[in-house]
């Protein structure tokens, strides 16, 4: 990887979370630790297999030529098998489609088919929105980055998970200019911060696994 791609970004960023929360006494797996692939089901099966508290996918948005410039900020986001709007959507999609050779998806008359069933308890998506808004509205915060909101949409790798799960945007590597700070360690430290920071404060409020 050149260092600028959006999986080698998200794993520089990851990596600093992780090295926050482990500073804060916690302590945090990562589903990879170098740049290889791993299928979308086994990032929620490994949380739920290491009995996690929490799971957390980090991402970075995109958009096509043409429109790169009209589109920064972050977004945050838990599971629903509706999507809170055509952009919600469109990125759950995108994220969907980002699946190894040969790895088995949602059906494909149905993008949402079994969605409902690996919900879980109604504690774990209540759970799921609240640790969503505190790592929200921490990382806009920090960052100053253009608040996005905190939505809903049928993310597969979010499907299986057994805890509080959440999948963040942290900014568009197409926009010219959030492209260039998503690179620089400043910014991802800033980043990597108000996630931990969102995650205590969840935690603070009594928020356990279901």
């Amino acid at each position: 990887a050149d260092g600028t791609t959006e999986k080698a970004l998200a794993l520089q960023i990851a990596r600093k979370v992780v090295a926050r929360l482990e500073r804060q006494g916690g302590r945090a797996i990562l589903t990879r630790s170098r740049d290889i692939g791993v299928p979308l089901a086994s990032r929620a099966a490994l949380a739920n297999a290491k009995g996690a508290d929490f799971f957390i996918s980090i991402h970075l948005n995109s958009m096509p030529e043409g429109t790169r410039r009209r589109f920064e900020g972050v977004e945050t986001y838990f599971l629903s098998a509706d999507a809170t709007d055509e952009s919600a959507f469109a990125v759950a999609a995108r994220e969907n489609a980002d699946r190894l050779a040969g790895e088995p998806g949602p059906d494909a008359d149905d993008p949402v088919s079994g969605i409902l069933e690996d919900l879980g308890r109604a504690e774990a998506l209540a759970a799921s929105s609240k640790l969503a808004y505190d790592i929200h509205e921490r990382v806009v915060a920090a960052t100053g980055a253009p608040d996005r909101g905190v939505k809903q949409a049928p993310f597969y790798v979010l499907a299986g998970a057994r805890m509080a799960a959440v999948l963040v945007e942290v900014g568009f590597l197409t926009h010219p200019a959030e492209g260039r700070r998503l690179a620089t360690p400043a910014y991802q430290e800033k980043i990597a911060a108000a996630i931990a920071d969102g995650i205590a404060r969840w935690r603070a409020a009594g928020q356990t696994a279901p």
